[in-house]
């Protein structure tokens, strides 16, 4: 027998003995190894593997199948979804400077953007805060009268107020028969006196000294935790800003986005704050938020973040904790919804305020802004 021959022989036999292993190996491997799971949308993969573990018992299926399908769900849950980029930017206060304000609201202090036409504004009583059926001070509050420094467009010595513990809640509610607040932008002012108030009854180690105006939140509670939406803009005492979202109360908040830190300590001093929430498309899948600070207390304002939620921005908690409550929401989940509250927050300081108002706004076009 020739050379060629005898080669020719071993490597048919060479080829038979492969084929022949792959197929054993293959009759041996689990159907997990040829799993799609790679291709699930990163917004269902969460979601599915909720479904799956809890509706697992719906249909009767076979041994094989049942350890074949945990050992699927094991490995969806230990998948974290891969984060999208949000459409996020921030702003030094030098490179915002020319805003082209839209008028002016009761107090005097210019406005961002328009009010709807025949939207809804609200605005805090100075003379009496409490003389208001919609606005809350939140519980075990109490409010002192000052005489303080002028506010945007205000003569010396307005009247603001104290508010002497320091977790602070008010909000102003719907008015009984009218739509949800949505589209909104919130204004107010605030000095903070003193902060890290480690021996009052209500200090948060785990929640920075901060201030937030919160948009489309419902009642916070543990006995309707889906209710627990927001969206808020919030200013440090140390001068740095940010967004945070949640998605219900408490295991759906997210990391902080859009961080930046365009002044230096609120402490001591009068600053105004505003934010702003806005849908951004007529499908109401995408929502606009901006944070405007008056940092010298002149009624100038500055844009200091901007950042758009059109999904992606994931709850900070496991997907045990996410999905222990059944709120029927995704991960990301877009708040675009209308909420029946409107807050301003603050956490750990003693703070005196002015000048609250809440307006519904006209949301700009995409081109105008």
């Amino acid at each position: 027998m020739s050379k060629r021959k005898v080669n020719s022989k071993k490597i048919a036999i060479s080829i038979i003995l492969t084929v022949s292993a792959c197929l054993v190996l293959a009759a041996h491997l689990p159907m997990l190894a040829f799993s799609q799971l790679p291709f699930l949308r990163n917004s269902q993969t969460n979601a599915n593997s909720n479904h799956r573990s809890t509706h697992s018992n719906d249909n009767k299926i076979s041994g094989s199948e049942a350890a074949n399908l945990s050992s699927l769900n094991k490995l969806i849950k230990t998948t974290k979804p891969k984060p999208k980029s949000l459409t996020s930017q921030t702003y030094a206060i030098k490179v915002t400077e020319n805003i082209s304000y839209k008028g002016a609201d009761k107090f005097g202090i210019k406005e961002i953007y328009l009010t709807k036409k025949s939207g809804r504004e609200w605005y805090i009583n100075m003379a009496n805060p409490r003389n208001d059926p919609i606005f809350s001070l939140g519980s075990n509050q109490s409010i002192i009268k000052q005489n303080s420094s002028s506010s945007a467009g205000s003569n010396d010595n307005d009247i603001s107020w104290r508010i002497t513990n320091p977790k602070v809640r008010m909000h102003v509610d719907t008015p009984p028969g009218s739509p949800q607040w949505k589209n909104v932008e919130i204004t107010g002012y605030v000095k903070v006196n003193n902060t890290n108030i480690t021996t009052a009854e209500h200090h948060q180690n785990d929640i920075p000294n901060h201030i937030a105006w919160l948009a489309r939140s419902g009642v916070h509670t543990d006995k309707a935790p889906c209710n627990g939406t927001d969206l808020s803009g919030s200013i440090d005492d140390d001068g740095s800003v940010g967004w945070k979202k949640e998605i219900w109360f408490t295991g759906g908040y997210t990391n902080e986005s859009a961080q930046a830190k365009p002044t230096s300590s609120i402490v001591g001093r009068w600053i105004g704050w505003k934010t702003v929430v806005y849908n951004i498309d007529n499908n109401d899948k995408a929502v606009k938020m901006e944070s405007y600070l008056d940092d010298k207390n002149n009624n100038h304002w500055a844009r200091v973040t901007n950042l758009t939620d059109s999904g992606g921005w994931y709850a900070d908690t496991s997907d045990k904790k996410f999905y222990r409550v059944d709120c029927g929401k995704p991960k990301d989940y877009i708040v675009t919804n209308s909420g029946p509250m409107i807050y301003f927050r603050a956490d750990n300081m003693i703070l005196d305020f002015k000048d609250l108002s809440v307006r519904e706004i006209e949301p700009p076009s995409p081109l105008s802004k």
